[in-house]
């Protein structure tokens, strides 16, 4: 066990950080206010590969790993918790295109993918069926050498605005067998889009409905074969789920981070809030649940990098504890600010309201929890 990160790996969280500090700090409140969504930005990160992170240097792609890219969120997410959690959505649907999409469609979107010429969005909730996902309507009947869409996505961030839409649909019977991956390119007739949602949090992206109607695409616009569909969304979900978790911690270190240092600047009857040993004991535990949640992050990074058949749970446990972990230490962080820590003034509330939403997103933490136990009582043979 090494705990320490390579050479490679300082670098690419210096790189990050630095991007983070430069690029999205300066600009995260007006992004929230106005709910701006900053593509030009975006394709900054790209251009220091940030946009196609698991994907081959063939076509474009940084060929980094799922420890690399938690390192890189957690930074991120410092500067604009909101805008990294949208990189990350980006990134997920390029790696299930690599691993599972035909050579043609790699060669086809993933160069532009990953400058972020074309941007992707990810759809599987349904306004019918969050966590039931097995359960979705959305068909896709098959005439000739084309699918014919039916259905609406729900909760889709960048509804309206990403060039590629990674959908899930029905092909076939009812329950996850059932289900096939298909690429619906914006512009496709019958393709359309919802207001965009008027959201507590993530305000610098664009949250949509997705709606088909009579959408036709090519069959050769499937990512793996029929019935594939669960299978292939729940990897992604995998490291979705490890990328959110790292959000959530980036958002509660920089809180925590400035939450010590406001405490050496107030005062309250005659002394520095750092000078008090109940407020002392507070930042302890802030800090210490923050490593540990990171710690098990980290971990399960490696799992999944290295193929491991834990890794799907442990990537469930670091998804959880992590997010809850996340929240709890940016409300914290908040109230040690007391009245101020509520104001737009101090950047505390938007990060609340932000990592908010990263304990019900790519599977809610119940579901979470349901997963973990469930491998928990296969592993034990019951």
């Amino acid at each position: 066990m090494d705990f320490q990160l390579t050479e490679e790996q300082t670098a690419i969280a210096d790189m990050a950080s630095a991007f983070s500090r430069d690029e999205l700090a300066p600009h995260a409140k007006q992004w929230d206010e106005t709910s701006f969504f900053p593509i030009d930005t975006l394709r900054k990160a790209a251009e220091l590969g940030m946009a196609g992170l698991y994907v081959p240097a063939d076509v474009g792609g940084s060929e980094l790993g799922r420890l690399d890219a938690a390192l890189i969120f957690e930074e991120l997410s410092k500067g604009c918790t909101s805008t990294a959690a949208f990189l990350s959505i980006h990134n997920m649907a390029a790696g299930m295109i690599d691993r599972f999409g035909s050579e043609d469609l790699r060669q086809k979107f993933l160069p532009r993918m990953c400058t972020m010429d074309l941007i992707a969005s990810y759809c599987l909730t349904e306004p019918g069926s969050g966590s039931d996902a097995a359960a979705l309507r959305t068909k896709a009947r098959r005439e000739g050498d084309e699918y014919v869409l039916n259905g609406s996505k729900a909760f889709i961030s960048g509804g309206g605005v990403s060039d590629l839409y990674l959908v899930m649909v029905r092909t076939g019977e009812d329950g996850p067998a059932g289900i096939s991956c298909v690429i619906v390119e914006k512009g496709t007739p019958g393709l359309s889009f919802g207001a965009n949602e008027d959201k507590m949090g993530w305000r610098s992206q664009p949250t949509a409905q997705v709606n088909f109607e009579n959408c036709r695409i090519p069959v050769t616009n499937r990512i793996g074969e029929e019935g594939d569909g669960f299978k292939i969304a729940m990897v992604g979900l995998d490291g979705g789920r490890l990328n959110i978790g790292a959000c959530s911690l980036g958002a509660a270190q920089a809180c925590l981070d400035l939450a010590v240092q406001y405490m050496g600047e107030r005062t309250q009857f005659g002394r520095h809030l750092n000078q008090f040993q109940a407020l002392q004991f507070k930042v302890a535990d802030m800090a210490t649940e923050l490593e540990a949640a990171r710690l098990l992050l980290h971990k399960a990074a490696f799992l999944l990098d290295a193929k491991d058949a834990r890794a799907t749970k442990m990537a469930a446990m670091a998804k959880r504890l992590a997010t809850d972990t996340g929240f709890k230490v940016v409300n914290e962080a908040l109230q040690l600010h007391g009245g101020y820590g509520y104001l737009k003034d101090y950047p505390l509330e938007r990060y609340l309201r932000d990592v908010r939403v990263h304990q019900i997103l790519e599977g809610t933490n119940e579901i979470m929890r349901l997963i973990v136990s469930r491998e928990i009582f296969k592993e034990a043979g019951q």
